[in-house]
């Protein structure tokens, strides 16, 4: 099923990407530019979902310890 699933997506993003571009292609050109287009920009968004997860990941791991620096500052300091 993924497969017919990538033709029928990757024919609707040639076909559309064709008529933004203003191109006049065949059918087959237009269904793997399509195919072609959608695992590239699969694997670019899955790139950046991943750097964008690990950075989230610091950001958190920093404004936690922060709270936790504040707590201990504000607190426990004597």
């Amino acid at each position: 099923m993924p497969i017919v699933w990538l033709i029928v997506i990757g024919a609707a993003a040639g076909f559309l990407a064709t008529r933004f571009m203003r191109l006049n292609l065949g059918t087959l050109e237009t269904v793997g530019i399509g195919i072609a287009g959608a695992l590239i920009g699969g694997l670019i968004i899955r790139f950046l979902l991943v750097i964008t997860g690990m950075l989230a990941g610091l950001v958190g791991a920093v404004l936690g310890a922060m709270l936790l620096l504040w707590v201990w500052k504000t607190y426990l300091q004597k």
